[in-house]
């Protein structure tokens, strides 16, 4: 029949375990502070002797595994072996900070995609870079999907982010000269394994799916000074039409595109007005208001482009229209104001000039 608690078989007390003895073993068993543990089973053996306690073996080997231990860590020293783990570590713990979801990254970091971007491959992780150095994208900002009960689909989303990145990365780089012609919209989505989840949340980035580029492309309020922000949102309206000219030529949809050369007479007429209500400082008050002058003949030009009869008339305006807002438009007014004056141009163009 047991005995009381606290007595062993036969009424015996209960010999006690060293506590460090245990310390000792669990110390040497793990390789933590292999002094200590060589230390605390040095102490335990007479405290074990003295007291009539159980513990002697564990305080042994909790000894030789610490001693086995301390000579390792010498020689590690002595070779510089573990100067070389520390280092490793250092660079895995680093290597790991860099390390991101798409959907963590931050407006203006740059990230590097290990080659993905260009297979629009679904990403859980990406290289957080320097923008300074080579890389493959750049965070512009991120919207949250919203009324929608369940997946949507794939193709429904992609609309959505072109629509909405587009717009965001245009306010994040008003200076497009600035912009390499092969960085574009690009955009992390979720996937339909992601949205079960709850992810709802596009990333979306300045991107190459062709060559890393350098430096930074961001170019808003915390970059720009307030001449330069104005002169950029009041010019690139002229851009950005330009390039939704319809696909279809005036013989095919003649509606399409006087309606298009409407829009771009409404922009060119919306820069004129804006650029002559400025105080323009410096350098660029010449060339801004010449720009002006530029701006004055192209809205005539455009504006018998956009009051065209018919497809023959409309092709006989076109091209005085195009040769009026010519590519480098602005480019001394740009220099005037610090902007890039240069636009960016095709690499077989710009070497053939």
């Amino acid at each position: 029949m047991p005995g009381p608690p606290g007595l062993g078989p036969y009424g015996q007390p209960r010999r006690s375990t060293n506590g460090l003895a245990i310390g000792s073993l669990v110390t040497g068993i793990v390789c933590c502070l292999p002094p200590l543990g060589l230390i605390l089973g040095l102490i335990a053996l007479p405290q074990i002797r003295k007291k009539d306690q159980d513990g002697k073996g564990l305080a042994v080997t909790g000894i030789i595994l610490s001693t086995v231990s301390c000579l390792l860590l010498l020689i590690g020293f002595v070779t510089g072996a573990v100067g070389s783990a520390v280092d490793g570590f250092n660079e895995g713990v680093e290597e790991a900070s860099r390390t991101k979801s798409p959907f963590a990254l931050r407006t203006g970091q740059c990230f590097g995609d290990d080659g993905k971007l260009e297979e629009r491959e679904y990403a859980t992780d990406v290289e957080i870079v320097d923008c300074a150095k080579p890389h493959d994208g750049e965070v512009t900002g991120g919207f949250k999907l919203t009324g929608y009960d369940k997946w949507p689909g794939e193709s429904e989303i992609e609309e959505v982010a072109e629509k909405r990145c587009e717009t965001i990365n245009s306010a994040y780089a008003l200076d497009t000269w600035a912009v390499p012609i092969d960085v574009g919209v690009y955009y992390y989505m979720p996937s339909g394994q992601s949205w079960r989840l709850g992810d709802r949340i596009v990333t979306c980035a300045f991107a190459s799916e062709e060559e890393p580029f350098s430096g930074s492309v961001r170019s808003d309020a915390s970059t720009l000074t307030a001449d330069q922000e104005h002169f950029l949102k009041t010019v690139n309206p002229i851009e950005t039409v330009g390039y939704r000219e319809p696909e279809a030529d005036p013989d095919e949809d003649f509606a399409a595109n006087k309606a298009w050369a409407g829009e771009m007479l409404a922009a060119i007429d919306g820069a004129r007005a804006g650029l002559g209500k400025h105080s323009w400082p410096g350098a660029s008050t010449a060339p801004v208001a010449a720009l002006g002058k530029e701006l004055d003949a192209a809205s005539k030009q455009w504006r018998k482009l956009a009051g065209a009869a018919d497809a023959d008339a409309y092709w006989e305006a076109y091209d005085a229209a195009w040769d009026a807002v010519h590519a480098d438009l602005g480019a001394k007014a740009r220099t005037g104001l610090g902007l890039t004056d240069t636009p960016p141009m095709e690499e077989d163009a710009s070497s053939s000039a």
